[in-house]
């Protein structure tokens, strides 16, 4: 049986117009177009989202917006993170006000803490909301890895309900798994590892991929759910050249070209993101081609 943010979470985009603003009429079509394609919960504000170019009012306008599109209809998992643990509070105060469901956040960057600074800033985010967290666990970007003791002693904490493992390290799901209490959640942050990570007791995943083809990553998690490893793996082997083609430069930026190649948005990053290398622009448009995604895909 899936419970709140289990399944597939995508981690949304957020779009811009060419002045650099929100483009806040896309966000809310890319949200109904995740509804409508099957995804099983939405986490705006992310990574993928651009979250640490967006302002606070910004990010709180981003949720508000999913909020509102979605009218009730899935859970909303919004991202709140970052290295200053009473900055995380306040963000997390005010998005409660919004109507979120949840809030993933990411572990503090840049300052490296240790494990028990790691304890106490997701100890100290957890008495300050009402709200469920999930740990955003992705030491590729942040420096610094949640270790499956601290995962373990966090999940004590009533109000922390998981962790996304953006670890890329599935001996280290396996043993999250076994070593929390019943229901904690386990979900992949890496969508090439979905099926991997689910076969050792994960949950779902919160996924870029499904930003392109929500039905197809639905469908994957939906197949595992049911047993049917064949036929997620057969749809995963399928689905996987988009998967890895999405981080051939950082992410989100083949994202949102694949996306706007699909008419889905405009093509505007903030910086210090650009867009994408003439060569990697032909690789996300090669997959999108042989995946025949460009054009009728576009479903909105």
């Amino acid at each position: 049986m899936r419970t709140r943010f289990t399944g597939v979470g995508t981690a949304l985009v957020t779009p811009f117009r060419k002045d650099g603003s929100v483009d806040e009429a896309a966000v809310r079509t890319l949200a109904r177009r995740q509804i409508d394609g099957g995804v099983h919960f939405l986490s705006p504000v992310g990574t993928t989202g651009e979250a640490p170019t967006l302002s606070h009012s910004e990010k709180l306008r981003v949720i508000e917006l999913v909020v509102e599109e979605n009218n009730g209809r899935l859970p909303v998992l919004a991202g709140a993170g970052g290295y200053d643990t009473r900055e995380t509070i306040a963000l997390i105060r005010d998005i409660e006000k919004v109507g979120a469901d949840g809030i993933l956040s990411v572990t503090p960057y840049y300052n490296k803490p240790t494990q028990e600074g790691l304890y106490q800033h997701y100890k100290a985010i957890a008495e300050s909301t009402r709200l469920p967290i999930i740990l955003y666990n992705v030491p590729g970007r942040t420096g610094v890895n949640i270790d499956v003791a601290t995962t373990v002693r966090l999940s004590a904490i009533e109000t922390i309900v998981g962790v996304k493992e953006a670890s890329g390290n599935v001996v280290q799901m396996s043993e999250i798994f076994a070593q929390t209490p019943s229901g904690f959640l386990l979900l992949s942050g890496d969508d090439p590892l979905t099926v991997a990570a689910m076969a050792v007791g994960g949950r779902g995943v919160i996924s870029v991929a499904s930003n392109v083809a929500p039905s197809e990553m639905a469908s994957i998690v939906e197949m595992v759910e049911n047993g049917d490893y064949a036929g997620a793996r057969k749809l995963h082997s399928w689905l996987l050249p988009l998967c890895q083609v999405n981080f051939v430069e950082s992410n989100p930026i083949p994202v949102k070209a694949a996306m706007a190649a699909m008419g889905l948005l405009e093509e505007n990053y903030r910086l210090p993101l650009v867009p994408p290398s003439a060569a990697s622009r032909d690789k996300v448009l090669r997959v999108l081609q042989t995946l025949k995604m460009l054009g009728a895909a576009a479903r909105v």
